[in-house]
């Protein structure tokens, strides 16, 4: 599909050259020698990810209970993890640039599961919040380095698939810690409950440096400051990826006040469920799962600006769902939210990897980057809109965020239309 099809633009820098037939492509594809075990080691990578993460957003109730504090105070146990896993992805992928992606994932992933192991142990919610601030900078090694690795050792084709098996591990990892943390805090507090999430992320970590395969095609890169910022400039002069990563961050703003704020809903009149249960309503993310899976279909029935609209209006028909007093509705809500959130980031996430022809780390970074802002910012917004206004202040941010999504994707289909008149135009 040509740059002025998918409106992406053809400056972000050189282009890669491409083998001129499949059988001359050495680069791992379906059914080829270690694609399932790279495909097995980056899910659990996206599962150690996601379960120490968010580790704590299930136990909020609990934490608040037990430092007595609300809910905007707890929630910045998440809000340090992301937002420590945003401001150091850029850092860590130019690491990757240099010493390697599999390096710097290995290296990220001990680092995080090692803090995860400290955490259960914190004296207090300063501490707790300053340790899962390291543990989120440690993980930033992970994204970035992840979509960048699968760009230069998968086959084009091939490449939304495999991201979008990376962003399922996520979904999976993000449920797991959440059901095992619900039920285990039920019984043995929220300590021993994030205690066993990181010995979980001890056996994925270990599994992941066992199974991925060595890199064959990665060509180390500078670690001079002005390249790295020639290369962060260049991208950010992309409209196209500054769009994407506009998108990632909003759709990430709804996910992450959802499902930060949702335990104190269901604790709450008139659900009032136990924490065990709570937990188990993360299972709704099994569907986000199959949809980040097939996010590759989507956009080849509908293209991308098409998919992100279906994104869009599906998550938005779950925010609107979720104001109902019925918990059944509120639970088929959930499922909406969780699917269209995933179906939306791996189209927006994997348009960025085949976008950016160079210094794909600074490019998957820079969206990582937005990406984790927006999960900061909807987990202490949506909690503070949670403290003012109830469950339809925290759908209230939601819906905002989803109406900028669509603001933008209208924008970029515009901006196609027009590239692709002027084409012909300058042909004459």
């Amino acid at each position: 599909m040509s740059p002025a099809s998918t409106g992406a633009s053809t400056s972000v820098g050189a282009v890669t050259t491409v083998p001129s037939s499949p059988s001359a492509d050495s680069r791992m594809a379906p059914g080829g020698p270690g694609y399932r075990r790279m495909s097995l080691a980056l899910f659990l990578a996206g599962v150690a990810t996601f379960a120490l993460l968010y580790s704590t957003q299930a136990l909020l109730p609990l934490i608040s209970g037990e430092f007595g504090v609300a809910a905007s105070e707890a929630s910045w146990t998440v809000a340090a993890a992301t937002g420590g896993l945003a401001l150091f992805v850029l850092p860590m992928s130019a690491l990757s640039e240099r010493y390697g992606r599999r390096a710097v994932m290995t290296v990220s992933l001990a680092v995080a599961v090692g803090v995860g192991l400290l955490v259960p142990f914190a004296p207090s919610l300063g501490a707790l919040v300053v340790l899962r601030g390291v543990q989120g900078a440690a993980l930033a090694g992970l994204p970035a380095s992840a979509t960048a690795y699968l760009a230069e050792e998968v086959r084009p084709k091939a490449l939304i698939t495999a991201i979008g098996l990376f962003v399922a591990g996520n979904s999976v990892g993000g449920m797991s810690g959440r059901v095992i943390t619900g039920w285990v805090a039920q019984e043995w507090g929220w300590r021993i409950a994030v205690g066993v999430i990181g010995a979980v992320a001890v056996a994925c970590a270990v599994a992941f440096r066992l199974l991925l395969p060595a890199p064959k095609h990665f060509t180390p890169g500078s670690l001079r400051p002005r390249v790295l910022v020639r290369t962060v400039r260049d991208h950010l002069a992309d409209p196209l990826l500054r769009r994407l990563y506009a998108i990632g961050a909003l759709f990430m703003t709804v996910f992450g006040g959802v499902y930060t704020v949702i335990g104190y809903r269901l604790t709450q009149e008139p659900f009032s469920l136990p924490q065990g249960v709570v937990g188990s309503i993360f299972l709704v993310y099994l569907v986000g799962t199959v949809s980040a899976s097939t996010a590759g279909r989507l956009v080849g029935r509908l293209g991308r600006r098409g998919a992100l609209y279906l994104a869009g209006g599906t998550t938005a028909t779950g925010l609107l769902l979720s104001l109902a007093d019925s918990l059944p509705l509120v639970l088929l809500g959930l499922v909406l939210i969780t699917s269209g959130f995933f179906a939306g980031h791996a189209v927006a996430s994997s348009a960025v990897s085949k976008t950016a022809t160079t210094g794909r780390a600074q490019a998957s970074a820079l969206y990582q980057s937005a990406y984790y802002f927006g999960s900061s910012a909807g987990s202490t917004v949506g909690a503070m809109a949670f403290h003012a206004g109830g469950w339809a202040g925290t759908v209230g941010v939601g819906v905002l965020a989803v109406l900028g999504v669509v603001t933008i994707t209208v924008f970029g289909t515009r901006a196609a239309r027009l590239e692709a008149r002027r084409g012909p135009l300058a042909a004459h």
